[in-house]
């Protein structure tokens, strides 16, 4: 049953943002109470606020009338909830209309975003004034929300791989409609707000990031300078054992600087994945994939246990001599390469010591490269023995996001294991893709990635899922997992599989010590209230939320039962 709002609330929300920006029936309700997979919170209806000031007095009217509400940027938060609350009954604070980007400097590369800006129209933004900077870009969709995606701490492909942590000057409303400013955007008229995250005494920013203390309505974010050459590699590995070497080869190049974007690292479900939809043909119809029809497929299509793609950054003569470093080992990574002649040179001595012999199919592309090999890919594949004619639709994209262009190619993978093809206009909530996203975090060290990928190969195999998972050098000193849970929720019984399948990574990863950076609106009640962390959470919220009005459920729950634990 549909929860029915205070009709006065409407009227004045409707005085506030017009009548045709209060949204009360029809599609739109039943879509912001969809995602891509099982919930059941309903949402009464959707308010589309402009500005700043029209959110501001919308908060004030819910605050006053006790009416939950739940900010979203986009609504593309696939995988961990869409567009759907954390609670049942909130008034969806759809902030779309709020899509101006408000200033820029190509000196200083930055930009000033509000929440509805998404990637697509930045990319548009630079690419129209002949911009040398590049955004940072994530594969979820181009029409996904910079700031939705920043304060959920999500990470994309360059060395400005961490959103949120090249971002600053936050402007926040509070649940009670007051506006705060963070950093030196505090004071009026400071010149380092856009530049310098932390301004002088406690920094806050970071308590507006996967909260619902305060609603994001501008934040500024950090371009990354475009490089004077740019060179994409990809490269795959024949052992799975080799992970943790590699990994642990590796980690000191990260730690010193010599390598410094983010790697990524796919297993070979994920590229089939990225590649085509299910092999219903091949399988009988029969799910999971068996590892011996993964293995002939890994054979034909020259994929390993393990692969990835990176890039190199830099000057000609620079990138020459990182090609030459690069042609390394099994395990199959991503990444950057920067620095003077004798750091390159001593990172080159340092991979050929700890990975000699183990080179395995390892490609470069640069600009010229990638059109000679769309053009000639036939002749090309009988000279190297790399199938581009099947993988360069997968590769330009993948290409692309690696110099900060957005695109939606990934967004296919969702639709693996549904029996008809992904359409134009990709929608995994309207098509009934099922989707969910567990994202554990670990040491970056191989022991502890070979556990957490065995351990999650184990527990989606179990429940008859493909373990699709990828592995991220996020930091110098940690790696970010994703394991993607992908079916087709049209078929019965698969959303409830899906979500114990969930459940288990989450209970087991927490108890091996792998606890994850995000978590799906279903979920964010495992976190608990009880220690001194969560009561000091809780604190502020009472504080600055008493009527618990903002997003209800997300991430900080308000509770007495505190102890004392720390």
């Amino acid at each position: 049953m549909r929860c029915v709002l205070d009709h006065t609330a409407l009227l004045e929300w409707s005085d506030v943002v017009g009548p045709g920006n209060v949204i009360t029936e029809g599609a739109s309700l039943r879509t912001a109470e969809t995602a891509t997979f099982a919930t059941n919170h309903t949402v009464p209806a959707i308010v589309r606020p402009a500005t700043r000031s029209e959110l501001q007095e919308c908060m004030r009217i819910a605050s006053r009338r006790r009416v939950p509400v739940y900010p979203i940027s986009g609504g593309r938060n696939w995988g961990y909830g869409s567009r759907v609350p954390a609670a049942d009954g909130c008034v969806v604070m759809d902030l779309g209309r709020m899509n101006r980007i408000l200033d820029f400097s190509e000196a200083l590369a930055y930009v000033t975003v509000e929440p509805g800006v998404t990637q697509a129209q930045l990319f548009a933004f630079l690419q129209e004034r002949g911009s040398r900077l590049w955004m940072d870009a994530t594969g979820a969709s181009p029409h996904c929300s910079l700031i939705g995606n920043a304060v959920e701490r999500g990470f994309g492909h360059t060395p400005y791989a961490d959103h949120f942590g090249h971002s600053c000057g936050l402007e926040v409303v509070l649940p009670g409609g007051e506006t705060i400013e963070t950093g030196f955007a505090r004071f009026s008229g400071a010149k380092a707000a856009p530049l310098y995250r932390w301004g002088v005494g406690p920094s806050l920013d970071g308590l507006f990031s996967q909260s619902n203390l305060g609603i994001v309505t501008r934040m500024t974010l950090w371009l990354m300078p475009a490089p004077e050459y740019f060179q994409a590699y990809y490269f795959r590995c024949d052992k799975d054992q080799d992970l943790a070497a590699i990994i642990d080869e590796l980690r000191p190049l990260r730690l010193s600087g010599t390598i410094r974007s983010a790697s990524h690292i796919a297993n070979d479900y994920k590229v089939l994945s990225a590649l085509q939809q299910y092999p219903w043909q091949e399988t009988g119809g029969r799910t999971p994939l068996a590892p011996g029809l993964m293995e002939r497929f890994r054979r034909e299509l020259k994929i390993g246990p393990w692969n990835g793609s990176g890039a190199l950054y830099g000057t000609r003569r620079q990138v020459r001599e990182e090609r030459r470093l690069l042609r390394i080992g099994p395990w199959n990574g991503s990444g950057a390469l920067y620095g003077t002649r004798r750091q390159v040179r001593e990172a080159r001595r340092l991979l050929r010591r700890a990975l000699a012999g183990s080179a395995r199919s390892l490609q470069f592309l640069d600009d010229r490269t990638l059109q000679w090999a769309s053009r000639f890919a036939r002749p090309y594949q009988s000279i190297t023995g790399w199938n581009l004619e099947r993988t360069l639709a997968v590769l330009k994209p993948v290409y692309g996001l690696m110099k900060g262009i957005p695109t939606d190619h990934p967004l296919a993978s969702t639709y693996w294991r549904k029996r008809t093809p992904p359409p134009s206009q990709m929608d995994p909530d309207r098509d009934g893709c099922g989707l969910l996203w567990c994202s554990p975090v670990a040491p970056n060290h191989g022991e502890h990635a070979r556990r957490l990928t065995s351990l999650a190969s184990e527990i989606v195999l179990q429940h008859s899922f493909e373990p699709c998972i990828s592995l991220t050098v996020i930091t110098e000193r940690a790696l970010a997992c994703i394991i993607s849970i992908t079916y087709d929720r049209d078929v019965p019984g698969e959303d409830h599989r899906a979500l114990a399948c969930n459940r288990e990574l989450l209970a087991r990863m927490s108890q091996h010590g792998y606890h994850s950076y995000r978590l799906n609106v279903g979920s964010m009640s495992a976190m608990g209230s009880a220690g001194s962390y969560a009561g000091l959470l809780s604190a502020i919220k009472r504080a600055i939320d008493p009527e618990g009005v903002l997003a209800p459920g997300r991430y900080i729950s308000i509770s007495s039962n505190v102890d004392s634990k720390t």
